[in-house]
């Protein structure tokens, strides 16, 4: 057996790296994403940088689009350290406002578009809550149903930018979508406290298309993305600096020895998500062309694509990896010119992996893992070398990881299990405005406390087993109980309420919510379960986002406690099996 002493500090894991991989010269991420990328729109304009729904756009119109929008973001007050929420799918307008946006450094903010209006508002003042301004970028449809009710209650929103899901397309495009109602709109009312200015209308035909010079450094935020940490409950905003961003991203791509100005990627990936941001980001660090999918749900339109663009790489969540294998036109497709494709967020049932590549080729699966706070990955199966169908991979490069007893805080032996804590260039600069959420996260040696559980075995190879807390995934997005339980104990027919997360029938390796309800004695019942199933439903569906509302709802006349009186998840989930 390996001491613990030499499995982590001496990483046994590099005997099982590709022959080219080697920790790197820290010097190599000493620079914003901005100086990452200037040799994408200096070597490569004349290059697709997106691709959507049969427009594509040009690096060289990237570039000067973004300018157009830093340029209004200067004439409308904004300066360095303001802060620019995106509400968008994956569009075009979310690429360009993300560089407009760092240009000016501002920092960038992804607001989901699934997020109810209650829980934008909440983040928004969060994010303005230091007296900084703040911009939103959202589709008019959004505005409509979500933005303008909470309009009077986000007064650090000083400007809204809106747009259409086919603003970009050309103008025929355009009113076609309108009148087969294949595009969704809304209405813009006016709002006399705020500024509000049309992407299309206002920036892209007014503003300069001129370069700003404003002094951006690889210590500043570029990113505040939200994440519920590693202990669940309420957000918290992740600051992840320039420097984090780039080194995170050059580990990655040397890691995976991509060429730059070469591949086409495309994913599933939502950009107000961490994973999708990393995805978008580096394909435009590498000059690739991506392919944006607004819906990732429409297998059909992901299928066009792939067969129209023939894609080198693709990442996606495993829930839609198992969406696009129940799609018959799948199977059918070439992917010959497929190198990789890369899964995360949540497990990948072995079975489903093996029956992925059985369509896409053998070995193109790579199983990687991160987290919001570390930029997002860690640990990945190698590009050539060993992948383990099953395992997150190994660490990577350049990156200090050990697993831990959380209750002693001692090192754990190879075989057992131990909270995954990672140090690395990649790791946030902390929480925003949290400086005790984030002593709680990082420790004094800089290891950050993930909250997951793994196995590492004699080669290096990691394996999640459990979580520390009780988050739940649903098709890649993290559900936090605590949080959840806050909310549905709300409703008057609550006195006590549990949540976990049992497997999904549908898709295998995703879950779904499933809550445990105590009813309180004093609300008067007629004993019409389904129509109370169905009012508590109604009622999350109002306070949380699509995938937190639950798909299974239990009562129970008692739900089980542990001997110190805390609910008794490990009961409740045995009880399911």
């Amino acid at each position: 057996m390996v001491s613990i002493i030499t499995a982590y500090s001496d990483k046994i894991w590099k005997k099982s790296w590709d022959p080219h991989v080697k920790d790197l010269d820290p010097k190599e991420w000493e620079k914003t994403y901005l100086d990452s990328i200037k040799s994408t729109f200096e070597s490569f304009p004349d290059k697709v940088a997106l691709a959507f729904i049969g427009l594509e756009i040009t690096y060289k119109e990237l570039d000067l689009y973004s300018n157009q929008f830093a340029n209004m973001l200067i004439e409308t007050g904004f300066k360095k350290g303001d802060i620019v929420g995106i509400n968008l799918p994956n569009i075009p307008e979310y690429a360009v406002a993300l560089i407009g946006a760092l240009k000016v450094g501002c920092i960038v903010s992804g607001v989901s578009p699934l997020s109810s209006s209650i829980q934008i508002q909440d983040q928004l003042n969060d994010l303005g809550s230091k007296g900084n301004k703040v911009a939103l970028v959202t589709l008019d449809a959004l505005f409509e149903t979500k933005i303008s009710e909470i309009s009077t209650k986000i007064p650090q929103v000083e400007l809204i930018i809106i747009t259409n899901l086919a603003s970009f397309l050309p103008k025929v495009k355009r009113i076609l979508g309108k009148l087969t109602k294949k595009v969704p709109k809304g209405k813009v009312p006016f709002l006399k406290e705020k500024k509000v200015k049309f992407f299309l209308r206002h920036i892209l035909e007014k503003y300069s298309a001129n370069p700003v010079d404003i002094k951006v450094d690889v210590d500043d935020v570029a990113f505040i993305q939200y994440s519920g940490g590693t202990t669940g409950g309420m957000m918290k905003g992740a600051m992840i600096t320039h420097r984090n961003a780039v080194a995170d991203m050059i580990i990655t791509q040397k890691w995976l020895q991509w060429p730059h100005g070469t591949g086409i990627g495309l994913s599933g990936f939502p950009f107000f998500h961490i994973a999708g941001l990393f995805f978008c980001i580096n394909m435009i660090y590498m000059a690739w062309t991506q392919v944006l999918i607004p819906n990732p749900r429409d297998t059909n339109n992901i299928c066009k694509n792939i067969a129209n663009y023939k894609p080198t790489f693709i990442a996606n969540v495993p829930s839609l990896c198992q969406m696009l294998m129940n799609n018959p036109k799948f199977s059918k497709l070439d992917h010959s010119s497929l190198t990789q494709c890369f899964s995360s967020a949540s497990p990948f049932p072995i079975e489903s992996q093996q029956e992925f590549e059985n369509i896409v080729g053998e070995g193109k699966l790579i199983e990687a893992y991160g987290m919001t706070e570390t930029s997002p990955l860690t640990t990945s199966n190698p590009r050539f070398g060993k992948k383990k169908l099953g395992s997150i991979g190994l660490p990577f490069n350049n990156v200090d990881l050990k697993l831990i007893n959380t209750e002693t805080g001692e090192e754990v032996p190879l075989g057992k299990a131990g909270e995954i804590c990672v140090r690395g260039p990649m790791v946030m600069k902390g929480y925003f405005n949290k400086p005790e959420e984030t002593k709680i996260a990082i420790d004094a040696d800089g290891f950050m406390h993930t909250g997951d559980v793994a196995i590492m075995d004699e080669e290096g190879y990691l394996r999640i087993i459990d979580r520390v807390k009780d988050m739940i995934i649903v098709s890649g997005f993290k559900v936090f109980s605590t949080k959840l339980e806050e909310t549905l104990a709300e409703h008057p027919a609550v006195r006590l309420v549990a949540t976990i997360g049992v497997e999904n029938p549908e898709r295998p390796g995703s879950e779904i919510v499933k809550a445990f309800i105590q009813l309180d004695p004093r609300y008067k019942f007629d004993g019409n379960e389904k129509a109370l199933k169905n009012d508590i439903i109604n009622f999350a569906q109002d306070q949380c986002s699509p995938y937190e509302v639950p798909k299974i709802i239990e009562f129970m006349k008692e739900i089980p406690l542990t001997s110190v009186g805390k609910i008794d998840k490990i009961v409740l989930r045995k009880d399911q099996e």
